[in-house]
């Protein structure tokens, strides 16, 4: 295992790869999806396009929350992500940075986030929003990651939190609609991160992280991948169920279920990785297809 950084070791670096290292932190392009999955419910919510101003606080609030979950997440797995080849270079792992930084940081994107949201959007929204942060921090990055199989299943709920916030910006309200979205990404997150796993097994194993590949082999993981993308798909065709999507909603999920089906199969059939990395690209993508089809569908 590699020896912690001592303060004498962090180098003296200037503003842009400081900047870059504290950007690093957020995991931006995850915050891009998770605000994807906010700004499309939030206008469908709208009927329309909203307020500049409560897209502004929305997303800016949303970022800060979603980055802030994220950093502080880096910090409780700085001695973990050593050991990953994946993660070793990031900031806290790497040693460009002390932990407390990273620690104060993390906090203060956290508390402006909720600040934002009750004073400019709305307490429902904030709450829900400061609900997802200690999810994702108590619930998944301290009690399950190390501790269970299921880390990421039951983990998945902090991903899912994002659509409501953007719903509740929108209507100030959790209702049907909201939990239904929710749902969605709660079953798209095992077959997403599963496929990762297959892909990263050895350095999961390495980090002792119990994902599914390295606990029960990749063949119990790939059927898994392949019956949560059945689940998913049935999860997404129960808002034209309850009539709470039209026409190009409901076309748009069957055509992309059947894609996601597709991709799940050949994960289950064919060995390898790269199988595996397809299926990991493609539900990025499909995650933020079917929340663009439930916007439009909504606007017209």
């Amino acid at each position: 295992m590699a020896r912690a950084p001592t303060p004498r070791d962090y180098p003296a670096v200037g503003f842009r790869p400081r900047f870059k290292d504290f950007l690093t932190l957020t995991k931006p392009v995850v915050v891009l999806l998770l605000l994807a999955t906010t700004i499309t419910v939030l206008v469908a919510g709208w009927g329309g396009w909203p307020p500049f101003n409560l897209v502004l606080w929305t997303l800016l609030g949303g970022a800060l929350a979603a980055g802030g979950s994220s950093a502080l997440n880096q910090f409780i797995d700085r001695d973990l992500d050593r050991n990953m080849q994946r993660t070793e270079k990031r900031p806290l792992p790497a040693g460009r940075m002390f932990p407390a930084e990273g620690l104060a940081f993390a906090l203060s994107l956290c508390l402006a986030s909720y600040y934002i949201l009750a004073s400019f959007v709305n307490l429902t929204a904030a709450l829900l929003s400061l609900a997802g942060i200690i999810y994702y921090i108590i619930v998944y990055s301290v009690w399950l990651k190390k501790a269970t199989v299921q880390n990421i299943v039951i983990g998945g709920g902090a991903g899912a939190i994002p659509p409501m916030v953007g719903w509740a910006a929108a209507t100030g309200r959790i209702d049907l609609v909201s939990v239904l979205l929710f749902a969605l990404v709660f079953f798209w997150t095992p077959p997403h991160f599963w496929a990762l796993a297959i892909v990263r097994k050895n350095d999961y194993a390495r980090a002792g992280v119990p994902m599914l590949p390295v606990v029960r082999g990749e063949a119990v993981t790939r059927r898994q991948i392949w019956l949560y993308t059945l689940e998913l798909v049935a999860v997404s065709l129960l808002l034209p169920l309850f009539q709470l999507s039209g026409t190009i909603y409901l076309v748009s999920a069957l055509a992309l279920g059947l894609w996601m089906i597709w991709g799940a199969w050949r994960v289950w059939k064919k060995e390898g990785n790269k199988v595996a990395w397809q299926m990991y690209r493609w539900t990025s993508m499909y995650l933020l297809f079917i929340f663009i089809a439930f916007m439009v569908d909504a606007m017209v």
